[in-house]
């Protein structure tokens, strides 16, 4: 008989685009005998996010009625407090096997569950990148433990309480292989990276279903068949889509502040490989508010979703840098700032595919080989970088608190605190406009 699991994950922003999160309601709530779960980021961040705290999730839980889900390191952007009461009001049965504060779980939240199937027994656990505390300011009292271990400890319970399948929700990105590799599970569904994925490591399923609520992984567990189900496909679930558009217009974020011609695009493609004009845009709102040198914005910071065009509200900004974040200054050393330049390159980081690229920049023109994975040239206003100089850098807070993420940045280097993202965005656009051009800022170099 087959058993089949709906695997979404990151669903982020969705609920910013009412009719999107409505298709992605009609999907899981046709769902048969399918069991329902989410691999984490699936309550934050995104523009009703900010507004509710994360509680426009239970909108879409409510209307769904999911089965299991486990957390995302965007799941604490609000502080566990938050996260608990979302876990106490939310249906579904939460899931983790590393993530305690001051010893106990978060809220009602086991280790793991099985769940029943027509006589077959899923077990599911749940596992968290612990780099989370570092990766967000609003976790850092959370203990997380090594996957790995917890993983197999937990996969041994499961199995003891007599499980015939044991699935991790795994919120590890790139790690899931490792994860996979030391384990004795029968599948992985991940989350954490904005790409898809379906292969097998050492017999155990991996699949990964993106992000933004686009598309849902049917899985079968007794065949191993994948099947991707796109959500544009799917009707729209009204009630869900008439909640949500009525949490947006209560947000007061509508006012136009700008208008655009030729459409912004923020996918993976333009986010993950290099310049964009969307990262452009993000970095000169920053120099110029701050009056620096130099601004950079940390591509994983920009968050992908619907092209930004015609009418550009507070809202559409919002959703493109959809953090309670203030740009921040920095200053710095040439030596320094090279050392900054250096970590655009960070494939060592789980959320990231290793080709990626991860520095959008303002004010600055690099050169990187990505075969010797090195720093050809840098130039500031046309000029080379000297390390013995000083140069004012603008970027986002969080970067002075991430390990994972240019760690040549702490926060002895912050000189001041502006206004926050989304609001320097705005005010950028209301002044200066919307009309961001491709420039030669990053050139990315490998032999053929």
């Amino acid at each position: 008989m087959a058993v089949r699991i709906l695997h979404y994950s990151d669903l982020e922003n969705v609920y910013d685009t009412p009719e999107q999160a409505g298709r992605l309601a009609s999907l899981l709530r046709d769902r048969g005998d399918a069991i329902a779960a989410g691999s984490g980021d699936n309550t934050s961040p995104g523009v009703l996010s900010l507004v509710t705290e994360g509680r426009q999730a239970l909108d879409l839980y409510d209307a769904v009625d999911p089965d299991v889900a486990t957390f995302g390191n965007h799941d604490f952007d609000y502080g566990a407090d938050v996260t608990a009461e979302i876990v106490a009001a939310s249906p579904q049965t939460w899931v983790s096997a590393n993530v305690t504060r001051d010893g106990d779980p978060i809220g009602g939240v086991e280790p793991w569950t099985i769940d029943a199937h027509d006589g077959v027994r899923v077990g599911f656990l749940g596992v968290l990148d612990d780099a989370t505390p570092a990766l967000n300011p609003m976790a850092s009292d959370l203990t997380v433990t090594d996957p790995v271990a917890a993983t197999r400890e937990a996969a041994a319970d499961v199995r003891d309480a007599g499980a015939d399948y044991v699935v991790v929700l795994s919120h590890l990105g790139r790690d899931d292989e490792e994860l996979a590799a030391a384990t004795d599970v029968d599948a992985v569904l991940g989350g954490h990276i904005a790409s898809e994925r379906v292969e097998r490591i050492d017999g155990t399923l991996l699949t990964r279903p993106g992000s933004g609520g686009e598309v849902v992984l049917d899985v079968d567990l007794e065949s191993g068949d994948v099947t991707r189900r796109v959500v544009a496909d799917e009707p729209v679930y009204e009630p869900l889509a008439e909640r949500l558009q009525e949490r947006m217009d209560e947000t007061g974020l509508n006012d136009v502040v700008g208008e655009v011609e030729d459409p912004l695009e923020r996918t993976e493609q333009t986010l993950f490989r290099g310049e964009s004009r969307i990262g452009n845009f993000v970095a000169d709102a920053y120099r110029w508010a701050a009056g620096t040198d130099v601004a950079l914005q940390n591509s994983g910071g920009v968050r992908d979703g619907p092209d930004i065009e015609g009418d550009v509200t507070v809202s559409d900004l919002v959703s493109v840098v959809p953090f309670e974040e203030p740009v921040s200054v920095a200053e710095l050393t040439g030596e320094e700032l090279l050392d900054v330049f250096h970590g655009a390159r960070g494939g060592s980081l789980g959320f990231a595919e290793p080709e990626w690229w991860h520095a959008h920049v303002s004010g600055a023109e690099l050169v990187w080989d990505a075969d010797r994975d090195e720093l050809l040239e840098a130039t500031v206003d046309g000029e080379p970088v000297d390390p013995t100089a000083t140069y004012t850098l603008a970027t986002t807070d969080y970067l002075f608190y991430s390990d994972d993420e240019f760690p040549a940045l702490d926060e002895a280097h912050r000189v001041d605190r502006l206004e926050v993202q989304h609001r320097v965005l705005a005010d950028y656009a209301r002044q200066r406009g919307i009309d961001p051009e491709i420039e030669g800022r990053v050139e990315l170099h490998a032999d053929d």
